[in-house]
């Protein structure tokens, strides 16, 4: 049969909805055997990546995170036609079933972070993401039998929501002193060799191995004033990888595992770990140098990760202190009614509020004067709903107002200036009025 006459037999007897119940009733097959079975290890995985129902899958996916082009510029635009995409999918099975399939370097670009400085993200070519969230797609049903329910990033029906809920319940229940970590690199730090042994506690498939082992090795292309860097990384699964958050997951579930043993601190001390991701809390009554020095000891030592000393500290919330998580604040307030007991106070945190005005005045300036007004204010609100749909809990009325403030003045000043005509809102129509009538949204 010729490529031509497999690919129209392919589309012709495609049923997409059976196809993605394939794909999930596989995932739950191999999460109930991982979860029936702790120390059973998989060693027939790497011919489930190549199935086409879950390559179609991890494409779907892949193309609905967007993102940009890698190292060969090859956009989802490129793909726009059924059979383009099925192509290239019977191309990634071939070379996956022969084992010629050799990921191509990772584009190294740098994104800014709030306190100035940029954080390194890498960006593989569109057929590297699909066949990494194909092995994902595998994967992650049988390490998510093993993580822990203080663990809440990056994870199947988990998210900061569940973070912030635990702390805030921790921290009620009396847990106010509070270790606040910060890991120096995490994701480019991970130690290979200690990472793959990991990985092999649950999996014996040698193929599969060889695969993630080459995306840990794969070449790094920097561009630095029109010259080209190609780097070898020694260390680290790259942020921006679709399956570096997995792996990130699988190597922490260590820490998580021997914090919650019989003589880690969940037991002696009575502690509380919350994690999401690379950053982690620890809540306790007391925060002894015993536990101090534990932490320190399996991170540094154990696992081969860097604490960052000067970012890591520990908040006593019983002495007046803030804790800053996820982009919340948590805090004890004398309650304003006079009757002189506190209470905890949960709300987006000041940097939460002046990241969010920073992202208002880059959308309200001069470089979009030549945008129609309901256009404009059509993408500010898309900013907005986005911002107060992750921040409306717990006290969030304060923040949302000063954001509402801030928005008004500044569309109000960019109305004036942005033309040589003064801008007016209709004849008996205040300024604020006709913002509203316009469509734009208060929080």
């Amino acid at each position: 049969m010729t490529n031509t006459e497999q690919l129209q037999l392919n589309l012709g007897l495609r049923d997409p909805k059976k196809e993605a119940e394939k794909v999930n009733q596989l995932r739950f097959k191999l999460g109930e055997k991982a979860k029936q079975e702790p120390k059973f290890r998989f060693y027939s995985l790497y011919q489930h990546i190549y199935r086409m129902d879950v390559l179609r899958m991890a494409w779907k996916q892949v193309k609905a995170n967007k993102g940009s082009p890698g190292i060969d510029g090859v956009k989802f635009d490129h793909f726009d036609s059924e059979e383009k995409v099925e192509t290239f999918l019977l191309d990634i099975q071939q070379s996956l079933k022969e084992q010629t399939y050799r990921p191509q370097p990772v584009k190294r670009v740098y994104i800014p972070k709030p306190n100035g400085k940029l954080r390194p993200l890498g960006i593989p070519i569109i057929r590297d993401r699909v066949v990494q969230q194909a092995a994902k797609l595998i994967l992650e049903p049988i390490f998510e039998s093993n993580f822990l329910d203080c663990s809440h990033g990056f994870r199947v029906g988990r998210n900061a929501d569940g973070a912030l809920d635990a702390i805030r319940e921790g921290i009620r229940s009396g847990k106010r002193s509070i270790y606040d970590a910060d890991l120096k690199g995490y994701f480019d730090s991970i130690p290979h060799d200690k990472l793959m042994m990991c990985l092999k506690m649950r999996i014996a498939d040698r193929k599969m191995l060889s695969l993630i082992k080459m995306w840990l090795k794969c070449p790094i292309l920097e561009q630095n004033k029109g010259k080209t860097k190609k780097v070898f990384p020694k260390d680290g699964t790259p942020q921006g990888g679709v399956i570096s958050p997995l792996l990130a997951n699988v190597y922490l579930h260590w820490f998580d595992k021997v914090f919650h043993a019989y003589d880690g601190p969940a037991n002696w001390a009575k502690a509380q770990l919350v994690r999401y991701a690379d950053d982690f809390v620890i809540l306790a009554r007391y925060q002894s140098d015993k536990l101090t020095k534990w932490v320190e000891s399996k991170i540094e030592g154990w696992l081969g990760l860097k604490i960052n000393k000067e970012k890591t500290t520990i908040v006593d919330l019983n002495e007046g202190q803030t804790l800053d998580f996820l982009g919340f604040s948590y805090r004890y307030v004398i309650d304003r009614k006079g009757r002189g007991h506190k209470y905890l106070e949960m709300a987006p945190s000041k940097k939460s509020v002046a990241k969010e005005r920073e992202a208002l005045r880059d959308i309200i300036s001069n470089k979009y004067n030549w945008m129609p007004v309901p256009e404009l204010i059509d993408k500010i609100n898309t900013q907005v709903t986005g911002w107060s749909g992750y921040f409306r809990k717990g006290y969030y009325r304060k923040a949302m107002r000063e954001v509402n403030y801030y928005l008004r003045d500044r569309l109000t000043q960019h109305l004036m200036r942005r033309s040589q005509r003064r801008y007016r809102p209709p004849k008996g129509v205040s300024m604020y009025k006709h913002m509203y009538n316009l469509g734009l949204k208060y929080l």
